[in-house]
Formats: structure tokens, C-alpha cells, sequence
């Protein structure tokens, strides 16, 4: 009997997890370590469904944050 192989590309249910969390789903912000972004999918598979979602990114020091609305955002300080 074959074993059933798993056709979903690698850390695509750890990338579908952020969005599912409740403050993804409410629009807020979900932040993760850029070490965990870079071995689970890459950064710039992070930064691809940021962007397909029309959502904002930032990277400060080893994390990054998601924030999870298209509106617009302004940086104060």
C-alpha cells in the first residue's frame, strides 16, 4: 500500500496558522521571528501573502510585524 504523501508546500500550515489567529481575523497585528519566518517559508513567501492579502509588513529587530488591515498606516516616531 503507498504511503499518502502531504501535497500542501512546505510551512504552508504554519503560514495559514498567522492568519488564523484571532488577531489576524480581527485586524490587528501578529508578530513573528524573522529566524522562525526564515526556517519555516522564507521571508519573501511571508512578504508575498502579506502583500496578496493587502496587508502591511514591518521588520524591527529580529521580528517581523503584521498588521493585518488594508487600511493605511502612518509611523508616528
Amino acid at each position: 500500500m503507498p504511503f499518502a504523501t502531504n501535497t500542501r508546500p512546505l510551512g504552508q500550515d504554519w503560514l495559514d496558522q498567522i492568519f488564523r489567529a484571532k488577531a489576524a481575523r480581527e485586524g490587528g497585528v501578529v508578530r513573528r521571528k524573522l529566524a522562525d519566518i526564515d526556517r519555516e517559508i522564507g521571508r519573501a513567501a511571508l512578504e508575498l501573502e502579506v502583500r496578496r492579502r493587502g496587508f502591511h509588513m514591518i521588520e524591527c529587530g529580529d521580528h517581523a510585524v503584521v498588521i493585518c488591515s488594508k487600511e493605511p498606516i502612518r509611523i508616528v516616531c
